[in-house]
């Protein structure tokens, strides 16, 4: 494989890899495959991929190399092991950007499906690039708004997991995505610890979108140690009333 830029940095991000997934790998529950050498060589392969697009099309403003191997691919693997991963086959990634965590974890588990949503279509059109250049057979983009998505029969309540890394405060996020989850299922958000705020301030979205009470935050620090990254899990019990997602622009101005 050809990297741009400098080999040598190239490697540490491998080195920096392969750490976290010798660490993932030690879970209970993660794939046997999280610590093959070609799932490895496959996440790197995807990094050159972004990071070649990204000389003409600005997809991320992470470009060094162990920083992407660290806050792109493991980070998208933090959920690995999770019951809520585990159990769920239809799996929808909001607000994909290039691919993250959608096109990793579709990667590790090729039993289930993934759709990539994105209100970009730049980003779309990479993403299908990549699931072509990575012969993935169950990842498809989609250039869809997420308050639209909501609304179409299709996918409304149709995902036993929701996944999102797109920057928002949780009652938003919640919103755009608890919709799309059917009852039953979950979303998982990427988070701070610092964001731990929010989980009072979502209380009445929780409410209003049918999501059971409780928030569980599991931090990753196994994968990336010295960052205060988490995930925050919500499992969804009842129907989401039909008036939510609200029209695009109306969640961020007035959070439920």
């Amino acid at each position: 494989m050809d990297f741009l830029g400098d080999k040598e940095e190239y490697e540490k991000a491998k080195e920096v890899l392969d750490k976290g997934l010798q660490s993932l790998g030690k879970r209970k529950n993660a794939p046997g495959s999280v610590c093959d050498p070609g799932f490895s060589e496959i996440l790197m392969e995807l990094m050159n991929l972004v990071l070649e697009r990204n000389e003409f099309i600005n997809l991320t403003t992470i470009t060094e190399p162990v920083e992407f191997a660290t806050l792109h691919l493991l980070d998208s693997l933090a959920p690995v092991g999770l019951p809520e991963l585990d159990s769920s086959n239809e799996i929808i990634d909001v607000g994909s950007g290039p691919g993250f965590p959608g096109l990793p974890l579709a990667v590790l588990y090729p039993e289930k499906r993934f759709l990539l949503i994105d209100s970009l279509k730049k980003r779309t059109e990479f993403i299908e690039y990549a699931i072509k250049e990575l012969n993935l057979k169950n990842a498809e983009a989609k250039h869809l708004r997420v308050e639209n998505a909501g609304k179409e029969y299709r996918y409304r309540e149709s995902f036993d997991l929701s996944l999102c890394r797109a920057v928002g405060k949780l009652p938003v996020v919640l919103e755009y995505c608890m919709p799309l989850v059917r009852v039953g299922g979950a979303g998982i958000f990427y988070k701070t610890v610092p964001a731990k705020g929010e989980i009072e301030d979502s209380l009445l979205a929780r409410e209003l979108l049918g999501c059971e009470k409780e928030v569980r935050i599991e931090t990753y620090k196994d994968i990336l140690p010295g960052r205060d990254h988490a995930l925050y899990i919500v499992r969804k019990s009842r129907p989401t009333p039909k008036q939510y997602p609200r029209r695009e622009g109306i969640p961020q101005k007035v959070p439920l």
